[in-house]
């Protein structure tokens, strides 16, 4: 396939609205939320009259009729802004709407996508389990029939988008049964906030992400109707397997996004910046340093931009996707380490973007994947076992 990863005109215009809207309304603002630990409903409601949250879906559905390399776009530029409202945008997207999408009957995405593609709502995708980590296999929440309902136990934690007023379901995974050879049959099951049993518990004390809602869930006898299965029956494993595939791509697209707001600050810190009588871009080794931190972001764009197109062409993607994810995420670490250097002692001060940079860029090496686990993919792709 072609490697020209230049924008179409349509995909340029929605990177310049998406980077008016992050400048213009995002960085006013997200600095007090973030201090505050406030969730930003505020700019969160207006990404959903922009149809942000409905960018990869049809407009039978609510959505803009746009593909994932359009997500991706908005992704980046809101990044390189602020990243607590971009994985709000993420995961409200990839791990929220898209299992109904992908995976849903025609009744779940009629009742659930047009709130989540305008907004009025936030999905959330429980997967991870305290005893789990990357093992996602080993699920040990359950899910029993008993007439014409699930009946729902166990807990999932570090959950995305999962206690906020707007929040209006978690697809939670569950062991279902057992196959022939003893090993857990896994599906997906919508559950409706609110429902009886289903306890969110407070927000955690972050490092970063500060602005971003994510929780600890658990479920005591949760009741919900057998039509909330999502998919087949026992499918739930391959489904998540495909949900985190893409979600790979959107994560690396906000890790670039977050690389090149590095960037930005420190060009622009570097040029105000005096010391011995001089802007301290004038020394060669901050250009240099600035210059490592351009060619980083710039590949790591290349990379996540190459994976999403083999996605939207229907095109074999996994080991691009971790590919991309693992070296976008390494990218972001290095380059908020350095922005915050070039800064000096202001970058350890929460007043400068570049320290919420640093503060959020550790997560994107564990979320959605650790490296580790990227680079298990790429090896099996390579065609080795473990």
């Amino acid at each position: 396939m072609s490697l020209d990863h230049r924008l179409t005109p349509e995909h340029e215009e929605l990177r310049r609205t998406v980077e008016e809207f992050a400048h213009d309304v995002v960085a006013p603002k997200i600095g007090d939320l973030y201090e505050r630990h406030e969730f930003p409903y505020e700019i969160v409601r207006e990404m959903g009259r922009m149809g942000l949250f409905g960018l990869p879906f049809p407009e039978e559905y609510g959505g803009m009729g746009g593909d994932y390399l359009a997500l991706g776009i908005a992704l980046e530029e809101l990044a390189r802004v602020d990243s607590s409202v971009a994985i709000t945008l993420e995961a409200g997207v990839s791990l929220g709407a898209m299992p109904l999408h992908l995976f849903g009957t025609e009744e779940q995405k009629r009742e659930w996508l047009p709130r989540m593609c305008s907004g009025e709502i936030l999905g959330a995708f429980g997967l991870t389990e305290p005893d789990g980590g990357s093992d996602a296999g080993g699920t040990r929440t359950t899910a029993v029939k008993d007439g014409d309902e699930w009946v729902i136990n166990g807990s999932k934690c570090f959950i995305t988008n999962s206690g906020t007023d707007i929040t209006g379901l978690v697809t939670v995974t569950a062991v279902t049964g057992r196959k022939a050879d003893g090993r857990p049959e896994i599906s997906s099951i919508i559950v409706p906030s609110g429902t009886p049993g289903f306890t969110v518990a407070a927000p955690y004390s972050k490092v970063g992400w500060n602005s971003s809602d994510t929780r600890e869930l658990s479920f005591q006898d949760v009741r919900v109707p057998l039509a909330n299965l999502v998919g087949a029956e026992g499918r739930g494993y391959a489904q998540f397997l495909r949900i985190l595939d893409e979600g790979r791509i959107a994560i690396s697209a906000l890790a670039t996004g977050l690389a090149q707001g590095c960037v930005d600050e420190s060009v622009k810190y570097a040029k105000e910046r005096k010391a011995f009588g001089r802007p301290i871009c004038d020394n060669q080794a901050i250009q240099f340093k600035l210059a490592d931190m351009e060619m980083r972001a710039h590949m790591a764009r290349i990379g996540w931009r190459d994976a999403a197109s083999r996605l939207v062409a229907g095109e074999p993607f996994k080991k691009e996707a971790a590919i991309a994810k693992l070296y976008s995420s390494t990218v972001a670490v290095d380059n908020a380490r350095d922005a915050t250097q070039i800064h000096g002692g202001y970058g350890f001060m929460n007043e400068y973007p570049v320290a919420r940079m640093w503060r959020d860029s550790k997560i994107l090496e564990i979320g959605e994947g650790t490296s580790e686990v990227q680079r298990m993919l790429i090896a099996r792709e390579l065609g080795f076992s473990s």
